[in-house]
């Protein structure tokens, strides 16, 4: 933790917001196989350095059908929260999340970092990453219910509530891809696959001046589909 904390003190001393990389903000409804869509991503980049697939820690144990994430107790995780050791926590369900502080250090070099977030934490994600890709993953309400009971977690009177809910919640400002993940998993991966090739190559070229595009992130610039002379693209 005194390393985290380390890591926060010394980035606040810059200006925020956090430049050179890319924060990747995969967000959507439970159900909608974020963490699946982000292990297909994985798995096709297991080599690729650039990117940094960001670990989450959370107040309840690791659950090893879904997400593996590192735990910790209540108390303690207010406590390291209290010591910076998060660059970005919030709660959600009645637990608590957090992003490692070392995720601002990993932006700051100029890498992709990729993380599952909630939607109520996009304008402090905003705030905090000059170059934030949203990603959006969603599929169909009977899929969603489906999967949803399949966890075993919630009856199903919260499983309805739970869908309201995120039947309510919409996205806004610029920069949001959607990807329908209610079919095959391969489909969903490979468009979130080329988010993140997208993200790494803006990355690639930020030294040069480029300007990540807002079909994929929230701030300035137009889609590319072809590389310039310096690096950069273009439409």
């Amino acid at each position: 933790m005194m390393a985290s904390a380390l890591i926060e003190r010394e980035l606040s001393a810059a200006a925020f917001p956090i430049r050179d990389g890319v924060f990747v903000a995969v967000v959507g409804p439970s159900g909608a196989g974020k963490d699946t869509v982000i292990g297909y991503a994985r798995s096709r980049f297991v080599d690729e350095t650039r990117l940094e697939f960001v670990r989450r820690v959370i107040t309840r144990p690791s659950d090893t059908a879904s997400e593996d994430h590192d735990t910790l107790a209540d108390a303690a995780f207010v406590e390291a929260e209290a010591d910076g050791a998060f660059a970005i926590s919030w709660e959600a369900h009645g637990l608590r999340y957090g992003i490692p502080a070392e995720v601002d250090r990993s932006v700051a070099n100029g890498r992709v970092a990729i993380a599952n977030v909630s939607r109520a934490i996009i304008p402090a994600l905003r705030d905090r990453y000059a170059n934030l890709a949203i990603v959006e993953i969603t599929a169909a309400p009977e899929i969603l219910a489906e999967r949803l009971a399949m966890r075993g977690r919630e009856s199903r009177g919260e499983v309805l509530a739970r869908l309201a809910r995120s039947a309510n919640v919409a996205l806004s400002g610029p920069g949001v891809t959607s990807i329908d993940n209610s079919g095959p998993r391969e489909a969903a991966g490979e468009r979130f696959a080329d988010v993140l090739r997208k993200a790494m190559a803006f990355s690639d070229g930020a030294d040069l001046g480029c300007t990540l595009p807002s079909p994929l992130v929230g701030e300035g610039g137009s889609a590319r589909s072809a590389e310039t002379e310096e690096g950069c693209w273009t439409e």
